[in-house]
């Protein structure tokens, strides 16, 4: 069952609404309702001879472990904060239990000794003695009775009304389960499946099939569900039809399936992973989920599936929450983690996963991530108003002013700045100049992704914000800027009086690239971007001269207006430079397009501009379409609102985790994907994953990257990744 497109539950419907033009247009529009995010609460300890018996909880939240004959509980854990589990002391007369197996049985727990089988619920009332010696295998039936297995013997146990004489069977019993329909109980072996019924002790064998590990009664279709080391089948107790073995999964090692409503669960080897009604697999592997690879056992609850692993406990918790919900959530946690100096920052945990270990980042792109949140803030603000969204952008609009001020370099923006003496812990210890005032530092060779992340959020907030102070001092930086780039003749010049290495748009290196080198067409179209904003803000003719210049005398409309389909490798006739350039698709490219994309089409110079700019733009579009960035497709509303990927753009939103720490992720091995021959735009599948199953990645990231070894030591911001799209989609009026 190869993975298909994800059906959302959402509400979409069109309504005519007016655009800046006054002409009325379609819009798409998704009515924000409550969908399911999952998020995950893990314990971690070592656990040794678990089986699917080793796991149990009650309808109160309770959950037990049974480890080497002892109760375990889970402890202190929260929501990116692991916890561990601890020797269970809440009940004295546990201790001198010789406990060989717990489940769960009517919502609460029943345990299995050396003794007999029991409950502390009821009253305790739940007492059955048996006849076995050491039994770890039991089910429950319909009114209290039990069926127990040790070895190749079992046994039928009936609450104060007397036991059956223990039976054999050919083969170790591995598990049992009772189907509620037909009142019998199944009994697997590793070769054989049999039938008890209770009610004339008769043990039929149904079937026979080499290598099975685990069973469940799957009560919807009136299906026995039977893993297997290759995979798993089904067999019909109506029709007694066994389908034949069903491989396309994530995982193929089962060793634990549990059924609930039309949702079937199952533990492998490698994680586990869930088949929906619709025949959609979700698949939950390493640390994001769980603490150990090998799950052993489930428990399925009204809002949580609880995973048994060799390493600990990982509790999937399943809460019902609205996109605004989930913004609110972001924009608490950015704010109380990802704020450094003003700037949108990253943290590099000291141990795995503890946000609380965390030291704020500098970064490279300091401008640039912080340039994508303000934005989101200036979205938000235009949409609600909110006084906290414009402190927030008063806030890190002055540290995008400061990138300028820090510097000696009229009009050049620091990549970043921080206080002095901390050389040896900032990336790039080499970059970092000092400033006249000792007490800090600036970055140096800022790129050209920078600037455009810049003009993009400057032209944002004078547009959307309406506040004088944001205007104006948008404006501003936004002029300083780009008459440092005239010039300077199309360059971004350093403090040593070079260009940066990135930091050119000049003709000279513009075209120099062959037209099949992405940086051809992408500096062209970031330029005529650029100038064209420039001059709506500040209404000076060198930029709008400097623009049809470069379009009329330099061909960069030509250059922008090359379809995606013909960017590929340089050739070997090309320089090594170009070549380096062209070996695969630029996902920072994409990211530099789509942030340019508002002021190249909404600051278009002329009507007929316009319109080839959208005809560009849609290009683009459609060759990222595979992709289901939230941000390309809600970047696109900008020009065709009435047909944007809305509901891919949703899926995007909705389905990206809460957590937000790059932990290590593998699918590569998965048999339920199919993996296409290694190709330019390096695109692995033909469909992409959920944001939930992959690497967490900003918008410059490869989001077909099956693999990632992240080891949980960074915790991006929300910033730039998710908050973004979500209040552009708000200020669009495409999320309602």
């Amino acid at each position: 069952m190869k993975i298909k497109l994800i059906q959302i539950s959402i509400f979409i419907f069109s309504i005519f609404i007016y655009d800046a033009s006054a002409q009325s247009v379609s819009r798409e529009v998704h009515q924000d309702v409550h969908f399911t995010q999952e998020y995950a609460i893990i314990y971690s300890t070592p656990l040794h001879n678990l089986s699917e018996f080793s796991l149990a909880a009650d309808e109160n939240g309770v959950v037990q472990i049974l480890n080497n004959n002892q109760l375990l509980r889970p402890s202190s854990g929260h929501f990116q904060d692991w916890g561990t589990l601890v020797a269970d002391q809440s009940y004295l007369p546990m201790k001198d239990k010789n406990i060989s197996a717990i489940s769960s049985y009517k919502e609460q727990i029943v345990y299995l000794d050396d003794q007999a089988l029991f409950s502390n619920a009821w009253a305790g009332s739940l007492y059955i003695k048996h006849d076995l010696g050491q039994p770890d295998i039991f089910e429950g039936g319909e009114n209290f009775d039990f069926l127990i297995a040790e070895g190749k013997t079992i046994q039928y146990l009936k609450n104060k009304q007397g036991n059956s004489p223990a039976i054999q069977i050919p083969g170790n019993i591995v598990s049992i389960k009772f189907d509620s329909n037909g009142g019998l109980f199944y009994m697997l072996t590793a070769e054989k499946v049999f039938s008890f019924n209770p009610k004339n002790q008769e043990i039929k064998e149904e079937f026979s099939h080499p290598g099975m590990t685990a069973l469940d009664f799957f009560l919807s279709k009136k299906q026995l569900i039977v893993g297997t080391s290759i995979g798993y089948f089904t067999y019909d107790i109506i029709t007694k039809v066994k389908s034949p073995i069903i491989d396309e999964l994530p995982a193929l090692t089962i060793n634990t399936i549990k059924s609930k409503g039309d949702d079937i669960w199952f533990g492998t080897d490698q994680g586990a992973f869930v088949i929906d009604g619709n025949d959609e697999i979700r698949y939950y592997y390493l640390e994001r989920w769980l603490p150990g690879e090998r799950v052993f056992d489930l428990e399925i609850q009204d809002n949580s599936v609880t995973m048994l692993t060799d390493n600990g406990l990982g509790i999937i918790m399943q809460e019902e929450m609205t996109l605004a919900e989930k913004a609110e959530f972001y924009e608490k946690s950015l704010r109380k983690n990802h704020l450094r100096n003003g700037f949108n920052a990253s943290l590099i945990l000291a141990e795995s996963g503890k946000i609380e270990t965390g030291r704020l980042k500098d970064s490279d792109n300091d401008g640039l991530w912080t340039s994508m949140y303000l934005a989101s803030q200036g979205f938000r603000y235009a949409v609600t108003e909110e006084q906290e969204a414009l402190d927030q952008v008063r806030q890190s609009l002055l540290a995008m002013e400061r990138l300028y001020t820090i510097n000696p370099v009229p009009g050049f923006p620091s990549r970043s700045f921080e206080r002095s003496g901390y050389i040896e812990i900032l990336s790039d210890p080499e970059r970092w100049q000092p400033t006249e005032d000792p007490e800090w530092d600036w970055k140096t060779t800022t790129s050209s992704d920078e600037v455009i992340g810049h003009v993009f959020v400057f032209s944002v907030l004078a547009e959307v914000v309406k506040d004088k102070w944001v205007r104006e001092k948008s404006i501003e930086l936004l002029d300083t800027l780009m008459s440092h780039i005239i010039k300077n003749d199309m360059y971004l010049v350093d403090f040593d009086g070079k260009p940066t290495l990135w930091g050119k748009w000049h003709p000279d290196y513009v075209n120099s690239f062959p037209t099949t080198v992405g940086d051809r067409k992408l500096n062209s179209s970031n330029s005529i971007s650029m100038l064209q904003t420039a001059y709506h803000f500040t209404g000076k003719e060198k930029y709008k001269q400097k623009a049809l210049e470069l379009m009329n005398d330099y061909g960069y409309l030509e250059n922008l207006m090359r379809p995606m389909a013909i960017i590929g490798m340089s050739g070997g006739d090309s320089d090594s430079y170009a070549q380096m350039l062209s070996e695969s698709w630029n996902h920072s490219d994409d990211e530099m397009y789509f942030l340019g994309y508002w002021g190249l089409y909404k600051y278009a110079l002329n009507d007929e501009l316009k319109a080839d700019f959208k005809k560009s733009i849609l290009d683009h579009w459609e060759a990222e379409r595979p992709e289901k960035d939230g941000l390309w497709n809600i970047s696109t509303a900008l020009v065709q609102p009435e047909s944007f990927d809305l509901g891919e753009s949703i899926w995007w939103l909705q389905k990206h985790p809460l957590d937000l720490i790059q932990w290590n992720v593998k699918n590569s091995h998965r048999k339920d994907i199919e993996i296409l021959p290694p190709n330019f735009r390096r695109q692995s599948t033909p469909t992409v994953l959920t944001p939930a199953e992959t690497r967490i990645a900003r918008h410059n990231g490869n989001r077909f990257d099956l693999d990632n070894n992240g080891n949980g030591k960074t915790a991006y911001s929300p910033g730039d990744i998710w908050l973004l799209p979500y209040w552009m989609g708000r200020y669009f009026e495409v999320i309602d």
